[in-house]
């Protein structure tokens, strides 16, 4: 595959949406008295990775959301229960 000059792929970190989805999942985890360490277990995600997503460390994947969501046994949309606001352009 061919480069397009010199554009480069950006990548994409939106600090608020996931400090929202952060603490959205700690509060869960809270709620339900479930670690981080049995989060991990229950997902088959590092326990790092956990406390990586949880300090708004990394920036998590579409896959890695259905295993957390899967492994608390909620549905989607309760991990997603928080608003954002729009983006504005400077």
């Amino acid at each position: 595959m061919k480069k397009e000059g010199n554009k480069s792929r950006k990548l994409i970190f939106d600090q608020e949406g996931l400090q929202a989805l952060a603490k959205r999942l700690k509060e869960i985890r809270s709620e339900k008295g479930v670690s981080q360490e049995e989060l991990a277990y229950r997902s088959e995600i590092t326990l790092s990775q956990i406390a990586r997503i949880e300090t708004v460390r990394i920036n998590p994947t579409v896959s890695t959301i259905f295993k957390l969501v899967r492994a608390l046994e909620i549905p989607l949309d309760e991990l997603f229960n928080f608003n954002l606001e729009p983006l504005t352009k400077e």
